[in-house]
């Protein structure tokens, strides 16, 4: 049961969020266009990130790049 601790989880990375244009749901109350997220888990679709509520919400990929 990983989402009863997932703010205490270490970050295994950063993203950066590079668009809010979704074709399907509303993100853009959720998610900032060129803000970094800490990223708590990661599927093959979607990465579960502590997004603009301060709460874990999982996001498609395609939403965030990759910080080196």
């Amino acid at each position: 049961m990983i989402h009863q601790n997932w703010h205490e989880r270490e970050t295994n990375k950063k993203l950066k969020c590079v668009h809010t244009d979704a074709k399907k749901y509303i993100v853009n109350n959720k998610l900032t266009n060129g803000k970094v997220y800490d990223v708590k888990n990661e599927t093959e679709e979607f990465y579960f990130i502590v997004d603009n509520s301060g709460k874990v919400g999982g996001y498609y990929k395609e939403y965030f790049e990759e910080i080196n």
